[in-house]
């Protein structure tokens, strides 16, 4: 089961990920992306210079995946976790993603946002669990201690702290 929500949160973020790369290349696909700017990738910002709003799901899932990254923080600084451990690492942000897609309810604009740190999580993840090929698992713990800090700078998280490294 695990692994067929993975593989299905992957697949979509594959899709995501591309269709973000294509829309700056392609024209719009319907009437309700015409507002969009095209010519510029997706980027992170605040909402006219304020924090997104949360809830309750998306703020327990996110500090669930601090908690498991920051009880491995010493062993990825000093490159001695080992592949099984990344595996549970990684296992663990992609159950939390799961609870996140499938609990998490946010406004529209806030949602879009919140995609952009999703997709961090869950290409830290992959590269954690070993599924990118020359790649180094430390690494995508770093792009997941990369998206929590993001989280923290752009949604409304009072009990939320980035992982100090």
């Amino acid at each position: 089961m695990k692994r067929n929500i993975s593989n299905v949160l992957s697949a979509i973020l594959v899709a995501a990920g591309l269709s973000f790369a294509a829309a700056g290349h392609a024209a719009p696909a319907h009437k309700h992306d015409a507002h969009a700017d095209h010519g510029a990738p997706a980027t992170l910002q605040l909402n006219a210079g304020k924090k997104w709003g949360t809830d309750e799901a998306l703020r327990k899932s996110m500090a669930n995946i601090r908690q498991a990254v920051a009880g491995s923080l010493h062993e990825i600084h000093e490159n001695r976790l080992k592949p099984a451990a990344y595996g549970a690492l990684a296992s663990k942000v992609e159950g939390e993603v799961a609870n996140i897609v499938a609990n998490c309810k946010l406004e529209p604009k806030a949602d879009e946002q919140l995609h952009l740190v999703v997709a961090e999580l869950m290409a830290g993840a992959e590269q954690m669990a070993g599924k990118v090929k020359k790649a180094k698992r430390q690494d995508g713990a770093v792009k997941v201690i990369g998206a929590l800090e993001k989280y923290a700078t752009y949604f409304d998280d009072l009990n939320f702290k980035p992982i100090e490294h």
